[in-house]
């Protein structure tokens, strides 16, 4: 029997789309003599399509797009993902099915099981979970089917009290299938290996396994699907961050055993790549889908000539292309020649475009309105967020004028502690750099600048700074980033409390003073762009915090 795994980017809630990129991809497959061809988890919908799943009609249009699919499915089998109405009289009203479709009709039905409702994962609120497994008989071989964390539950600590497999091998499988959607992080693809390996060696069959690809907003899917022996070990990996078909050979040899060979067709696996490059992959994926899915072109941001706003002017270009991105220059009295210099180098290294616009004037217009209310009182922070937010109202017109996407440039390391400014710096369509360490905002810079110098080295050597008054340094109001940054993945990574940091042996005062700091920006989060997630635990949907809570403030 011959498999294809279709790897695929899809987009949630364009049945138009998805359907004629799963149909095309069918119709290659069946000119590539397959027998078989596997899909991702929900694909015919997109993953996650969260509340749309509460919309009747959607039900309905996933479904017609479904036997849309099946009806070319002929001389030819498909396993597509799709939710189903749950027709039992009691549960939730949908399951979170796999389809194997045969000869243009639907010959097996798979539920999901295992309902993940942890960080990102809020699949309990919509699915019903599954309790009875059968396999599928196909061209001699029985299929153990499942859906992604259905094969997540051989971890030391279970989290669920069942494991589908352990009913499915009853009924003597020749092969697993598992179809998935699992997102991008930059510890995740040896995790997932490990898992799936696990599968494999202790019931012992081989296992295909299919994610998808693509962003969906803040979630980043990275591929990177698999085949394993029933040994354990991964005898193909697909690429990452790419679309990709690949073929396959399933054969049983003497005494039933059933081995995987490679079609002619096979690719080699990708080399494992470090965090940073895939972080790097990861955004400009991120940023790509973002625009293109959403129906933007191009971007703008404030240039600043720091590290920070460097690296997403960077990736946008990348992503994008230089032509549809714009740098916007907004120096202010406090500004130096050297950050509007290295400002200027990087737009001429990039090639994209840029305005400057002081805001000198501007924020002297907001301080002398507001000279009656302030009578006298020394500057301070409000006029420092003045020019921020003075920044954010000319970038926020030029969107409004121009039909730009405003790109926010805030890292995670400001993020955690609240260093920005409010409807000024925090503002933005979607959040570039804020799952990504300043520390790693540097590791960032040295990438990019691996082949010849993209981002100017002065940008990268300079102490950081928000340049809101004279001779400011971000090491004036917290500590240096490579302190602050292991304790922040402690906190909030690692989900150690402040005395567990403390024993480890950071100073008291320190970690106290950063967990405060984390907790009380809370609201400023709340009211942010969405993040692009790359770590295992990112701000936003995955972190859900109370604002007004007092533990470990």
């Amino acid at each position: 029997m011959k498999i294809a795994l279709a790897q695929l980017n899809y987009h949630v809630g364009n049945f138009e789309s998805n359907t004629k990129k799963i149909i095309a991809a069918i119709n290659a497959a069946k000119n590539n003599a397959a027998d078989l061809i596997v899909f991702s988890e929900l694909c015919v919908c997109g993953y996650p399509a969260r509340d749309f799943f509460e919309f009747k009609e959607f039900i309905g249009l996933c479904e017609q797009a479904a036997y849309q699919i099946a009806s070319v499915c002929t001389d030819i089998a498909c396993i597509v993902g799709l939710p189903t109405l749950n027709l039992k009289a009691h549960g939730k009203e949908l399951f979170n099915t796999a389809w194997f479709i045969e000869n243009g009709k639907v010959k097996g039905a798979v539920n999901k099981a295992l309902l993940p409702n942890y960080d990102v994962f809020d699949e309990y609120r919509y699915f019903e979970p599954e309790t009875d497994f059968n396999c599928i008989d196909f061209k001699g071989h029985r299929i153990a089917l499942t859906i992604c964390e259905d094969l997540w539950n051989t971890i030391e600590n279970p989290l669920y009290i069942t494991r589908p497999m352990d009913k499915l091998i009853e009924q003597q499988p020749d092969v697993m299938i598992n179809i998935a959607a699992s997102p991008f992080a930059y510890n995740h693809d040896e995790e997932r290996i490990d898992i799936l390996s696990n599968n494999s060696k202790q019931y012992k069959l081989p296992l295909f396994y299919v994610n998808q690809v693509g962003a969906q907003t803040e979630l980043i899917f990275d591929g990177g699907s698999l085949v394993f022996n029933d040994e354990g070990t991964v005898i193909d990996e697909l690429p990452y961050f790419k679309e990709h078909i690949a073929y396959y050979n399933l054969d049983k040899i003497s005494g039933g055993k059933s081995i995987i060979t490679f079609d002619h067709r096979h690719t080699i696996k990708p080399a494992h790549t470090s965090d940073i490059e895939q972080i790097y992959q990861g955004l400009l994926l991120g940023i790509r889908d973002y625009f293109s899915k959403s129906g933007f072109k191009q971007a703008i941001l404030g240039l600043s000539g720091g590290i920070d706003s460097a690296v997403v002017c960077a990736l946008a270009a990348e992503a994008l292309g230089a032509q549809n991105v714009m740098a916007v220059l907004l120096p202010s009295r406090f500004s130096s020649d050297h950050s509007i210099a290295d400002a200027e180098a990087l737009v001429k290294n990039l090639g994209c475009k840029s305005e400057t616009i002081p805001i000198k004037t501007v924020t002297e217009a907001f301080e002398l309105a507001l000279k009656p209310q302030f009578s006298n009182l020394p500057f301070n922070i409000a006029e420092e967020n003045i020019q921020s937010r003075s920044r954010a109202v000319l970038l926020m017109a030029m969107c409004n004028k121009f039909g730009y996407i405003l790109l926010n440039t805030s890292n995670k390391s400001e993020a955690a502690v609240g260093y920005g400014t409010l409807y000024g710096d925090m503002c933005g369509g979607i959040s570039v750099l804020g799952d990504v360490y300043k520390t790693q905002v540097y590791e960032l810079a040295n990438y990019i600048n691996r082949a010849h110098e993209v981002i100017p080295q002065n940008s990268i050597i300079k102490p950081p700074s928000a340049e809101l008054r004279p001779d400011q340094k971000d090491s004036d109001s917290l500590p240096e980033y490579d302190i602050l940054d292991t304790i922040l993945m402690e906190y909030i990574e690692n989900r150690k409390s402040s005395s567990e940091i403390i024993a480890m042996g950071y100073d008291e005062q320190v970690v106290k003073r950063i967990i405060k700091l984390v907790n009380t920006a809370e609201h400023k989060r709340y009211q942010t762009p969405p993040i692009l997630r790359v770590s295992p635990k990112a701000f936003g949907m995955g972190r859900r915090m109370p604002i007004v809570g007092k533990y470990l403030s």
